[in-house]
């Protein structure tokens, strides 16, 4: 048995919270960054100054040798630089641990490596990292020792943003601003701020560590490049919230643990749909401390995995034929004293304020659903959305039977009367206890669905930050807010409750199209899509544009949320990074089949053809050898013509100029190359004996963990 704990005893023990800044900062101190954190107000140096210093000494009681500014550059993982506490050498020959306030606040390292998009560059070296004081900074132990990690924004020199988090804090005040002129219109005089909520399920695989390093396909680029289905894959749906296995449970119970201590309330665990694919859900916290949670969750994954001796597999699709991995962000918009905006009450219908809220919701998703689209696009999202796994690349939005019906009466009525009531779980066994039913199923098949108090956006990739797709959320509800309370500002002499009805049923009337409570999975809503004019978007290079139209440009503009420039870097470095990427596993791929696996099956072939001789010889029927021979043949050929064209094609796109042009053609020439020279690679998987084959198979990966 493994030391036992107290959940609570050891919740946020390594963490700058509350209670700990209470407890170590002057009364004063802790009110004015108190205020800081919640009315936005400037913090000044000799404020900052106690502040760091009692974080300094809280962190070195934790073991801290270094402090870091934690932040998160356009390259979609975390970066940081560590520096020591000591300062210059005393005379005694002793040092000096310090840390300023001026050290917590600013760091400035060496922009000019990170992805910019062509907003610095090389000799344009300076970078400023600023902290985030709403997020806590924490303290992580390592193989490095203990680290004082301090959570950051990251811009360059001219103040343009150069990471995922300034514009993600830049959307949270642009949706808190109109979020309370509108409750304000309904009479809230209380509430002085609004919060995006966030909920981020994080999906992930497991295989074992030796097997990882014989595939280099894992290693360069975090998939299965070749790789045929066993005989048992997860059609039996035995997977799936299974018991989950010793290996495992160890795993989770010291992942559990290290994010408890560093405050991330680590709630769910369970076994996915696919085999060694499994989930951790934690509870909501606010948007940018979600988004460092996830961060801290997908390091610690990797982190521990690697103790167990074991490697947790991050992309959306490793293995073709199974599930893919995704990440559920679960949205909501919660005010300072704890009313949630998007809970409807039991009587829907007659709560006019949700009910606007959801109308420009509507509005938001229907007017901005290319955009929306974008936020989820990564090479590895290619391969998950629009397939019988992951919602599809067309944008809809579930609302479940009680809403739409509430929504219909307004555009048939101009109001509603009544809201589907909730029924008892019928069971049809007496001795389980009688409960109401919600008022409407769930719908895994959509991208946007609502779930009761909260829209869950399913389209995320798992790998990736989704600090983009709540930048995108944030400002487009915020658009609609601000349209809105335009449309009611207008006129206040009018019944505002007749003012309110005319809007949400302009809103519902126009925006209908996009809500969708069938199976996102059947061909036939493909078809109904395209005639209401739903775009479908079905690639990351297909969907970049929406980035940049004039009306994302407008939009972002009019909120502070991105500037033209820093729009226009964000799409050329997302063109930039799928090039890459393509082009790491085209010439992974190239490596493997040149070095590996033609060698492995020519070194088979003769071994083949010795039997066929051998077996003449003897006077015997060497037919079924004959066979064998004549058909491993058959698909060597054609591995080696695929390979030799995926050269080719691999070299003429590696020499074209960065852009668009370049990572189109990945997209429409390279990838299909790719395609091509897997399939008689993962056939002769098939046929040839696996003591030849020189890498571990997907049963090897998948049911050996």
């Amino acid at each position: 048995m493994g030391e036992t704990f107290n959940v609570a005893d050891i919740f946020g023990e390594d963490v700058f919270n509350d209670s700990a800044m209470q407890e170590r900062l002057p009364k004063k101190v802790y009110k004015d960054l108190k205020r800081t954190i919640e009315e936005g107000k400037e913090l000044d140096l000799a404020t900052a100054d106690v502040i760091a210093h009692e974080m300094k000494e809280w962190a070195i009681e934790k073991g801290a040798t270094h402090y870091t500014h934690w932040f998160q550059p356009l390259t979609g993982f975390t970066a940081e630089k560590h520096d020591s506490f000591i300062s210059a050498p005393l005379e005694s020959g002793k040092v000096l641990m310090s840390f300023s306030g001026k050290e917590l606040i600013k760091g400035e390292p060496d922009a000019s490596s990170f992805p910019s998009g062509g907003l610095r560059a090389t000799f344009e070296a300076r970078g400023y990292t600023a902290w985030d004081c709403t997020s806590p900074a924490f303290v992580r132990h390592d193989a490095a020792g203990a680290t004082l990690c301090i959570p950051t924004a990251f811009c360059s020199y001219g103040g343009e943003a150069l990471d995922q988090k300034t514009p993600l804090l830049r959307s949270m005040e642009a949706i808190n601003e109109q979020a309370l002129r509108l409750i304000r219109l309904f009479g809230n005089t209380t509430s002085k701020k609004v919060t995006p909520s966030v909920g981020i399920e994080q999906e992930y695989f497991l295989v074992d560590a030796q097997k990882f390093l014989e595939r280099k396909d894992l290693i360069y680029a975090g998939r299965t490049l070749f790789g045929a289905m066993p005989p048992k894959g997860q059609e039996l749906d035995d997977h799936y919230f299974g018991t989950i296995r010793q290996r495992i449970a160890g795993f989770m119970k010291d992942v559990n643990e290290e994010l408890w201590r560093v405050g991330v309330s680590s709630k769910t665990q369970h076994n996915e749909v696919a085999p060694a694919q499994h989930e951790l859900a934690p509870i909501y916290a606010p948007a940018n401390v979600a988004v460092d949670h996830n961060h801290l969750v997908m390091q610690t994954l990797k982190r521990v995995a690697s103790r167990h001796g074991m490697k947790c597999l991050l992309h959306e699709k490793p293995f073709a034929g199974v599930n893919g991995s995704g990440k559920h962000n679960n949205w909501s918009l919660i005010t300072d004293d704890g009313k949630n905006l998007l809970n409807p009450g039991k009587t829907p219908h007659e709560n006019n304020q949700f009910l606007l809220i959801l109308a420009c919701i509507l509005k938001a998703v229907d007017e901005h659903a290319a955009l929306l689209r974008e936020s989820a696009a990564d090479p590895g999202n290619d391969h998950r959305l629009g397939a019988d796994e992951a919602p599809p690349a067309i944008i809809s939005v579930f609302l479940g039977d009680q809403l739409e019906d509430v929504i219909e009466q307004f555009i048939d009525k101009g109001e509603a009367t009544h809201s589907i009531e909730r029924k008892k779980l019928e069971t049809g066994v007496k001795t389980i206890p009688e409960f109401s039913k919600d008022a409407t199923d769930r719908n895994r098949t959509s991208p946007f669905a609502f779930t009761g108090n909260k829209f869950e956006f399913r389209m995320a990739g798992s790998r990736d930050s989704v600090a983009g797709a709540n930048v995108v959320l944030n400002t487009i509800v915020a658009e609609a807010f601000a349209e809105a309370c335009e449309y009611l500002e207008k006129d206040r002499n009018r019944d505002f409750e007749l003012v309110v009805h005319e809007l949400i049923k302009k809103y519902a009337t126009k925006h209908k199209e996009i809500i969708f409570n069938g199976n996102g999975y059947d061909d036939e809503w493909v078809k109904k899509a395209e005639e209401k004019g739903l775009p479908n978007i079905r690639s990351m290079v297909e969907a970049i544009p929406a980035l940049v139209s004039e009306k994302s440009i407008k939009m972002f503009k009019d909120f502070k949320v991105f500037t033209k420039v820093e729009l226009e870097s964000r799409a050329e470095i997302k063109y930039e990074n799928y090039a890459k990427a393509i082009n790491i596993e085209a010439r992974t791929m190239i490596d493997m089949a040149s070095k590996q696996f033609i060698p492995a099956v020519i070194k088979y072939t003769k071994t083949l053809a010795d039997t066929v001789i051998a077996v003449k010889a003897a006077g015997a029927d060497a037919s079924v050898q004959s066979e064998a021979l004549a058909e491993v043949t058959g698909y060597l050929a054609e591995a080696k013509k695929a390979n030799d064209a995926l050269i080719e094609l691999t070299d003429k796109a590696s020499a074209m100029g960065e852009g668009k042009d370049r990572a189109e053609f990945y997209h429409s020439q390279v990838v299909p190359a790719m395609e091509a020279l897997r399939a008689p690679v993962d056939r002769l998987e098939m046929i040839v004996d696996k003591e030849a084959w020189p890498m571990p198979s997907y049963g090897d990966l998948l049911f050996e963990v």
